[in-house]
């Protein structure tokens, strides 16, 4: 058989996903494990992860009912900074083993005896937006990705902006600054991660006892997307006032962003943008809009909802496979 398919692996802090795809972006197999199994002995050992991940690459190909000679190269997404040339991740800061820095590629290639090819998570997935789901065919596009986090990634002339130290698109550590006051990134005012924290102190003060039911009906403490989207419906003004500021922020962001590469789109993705969908980026589109320097054509900035969910991930790392081994 004609070696015309690709596996496409997602890193993430809890679980590890992989598909076997073609070059087209249609998925054969998925296959899915936890990052770092309960009670892992061996959580430091960078090696033991990069087995986890060979392992599931395997287990989608055995899914597929594909053998190692019918997979042209292998793409990952990996939290951090990245050297693509090599497969080197600088600093994924949510994986124990790897804060130091780790040879991915390099390992997995010995692992599997295939190509492997490596990126940061966020390229990846505006890279999966740009070559099959929302970005296709745009040339020039901001990927946004709403989660534990604030992700960012530029693709620039159609390809990925990745910088000269493998760091551009930290979007979500641009700054904000007033004279007299401490530099704020914006990722700890506009992610999942900051609502959540600040929902959180809220809870313990007693200051929203709507989401306060919540989490006790649950019976867990976690703030999650989706708790966050009940605590809205349910209309507590904490929640509300959470998300509104961080809607303000992501549009301020934008539109600075427009105002600097003149993009023709934003993808917004991630959990929580998934959760709430469009009534959470309708205000963002609005506002932004309204911080454009350029005043002529500010309807055909478009920002979009990602389009592939879980699957960014994965063919992403089909797309970079793809790109990288022809």
């Amino acid at each position: 058989m004609q070696s015309t398919y690709y596996i496409g692996i997602d890193i993430g802090g809890t679980k590890i996903l992989a598909a076997a795809a073609t070059a087209d972006g249609r998925i054969i197999a998925r296959s899915k494990r936890k990052t770092y199994p309960p009670d892992a002995p061996d959580i430091d050992d960078p090696q033991a992860l990069a087995r986890r991940i060979a392992q599931t690459a395997l287990d989608a190909m055995k899914k597929a009912n594909l053998t190692k000679r019918d997979i042209k190269a292998v793409g990952i997404g990996a939290p951090g900074p990245t050297d693509v040339r090599t497969g080197y991740v600088f600093n994924a800061v949510n994986l124990p083993g790897w804060q130091n820095g780790f040879a991915l590629g390099a390992a997995l290639t010995e692992l599997l005896k295939l190509p492997v090819f490596v990126d940061n998570d966020v390229n990846v997935g505006l890279l999966g937006e740009a070559t099959y789901g929302a970005a296709r065919s745009l040339d020039d596009v901001v990927g946004l990705f709403v989660g534990t986090g604030l992700g960012g990634a530029l693709v620039l002339n159609g390809r990925l902006r990745r910088g000269f130290r493998w760091g551009s698109g930290e979007v979500g550590h641009t700054y904000l600054y007033w004279p007299g006051k401490k530099p704020k990134d914006i990722e700890r005012i506009a992610s999942r991660g900051a609502i959540s924290k600040k929902l959180a102190k809220a809870v313990r003060k007693g200051k929203s006892p709507i989401l306060a039911e919540i989490l006790a009906q649950r019976r867990d403490q976690r703030i999650t997307s989706g708790v966050i989207r009940k605590a809205l419906a349910a209309g507590d003004p904490v929640t509300q006032k959470a998300v509104a500021q961080a809607q303000e922020t992501l549009a301020v962001l934008i539109a600075s962003i427009t105002n600097l590469l003149d993009p023709q789109a934003f993808v917004m993705g991630g959990g929580l943008v998934e959760s709430l969908g469009e009534p959470f980026l309708a205000p963002i589109r609005q506002r932004a809009r309204e911080l454009f320097f350029v005043r002529q054509r500010v309807d055909e900035v478009q920002i979009l909802p990602a389009a592939l969910g879980d699957d960014s991930g994965v063919l992403g790392g089909v797309a970079l496979a793809a790109e990288q081994s022809n």
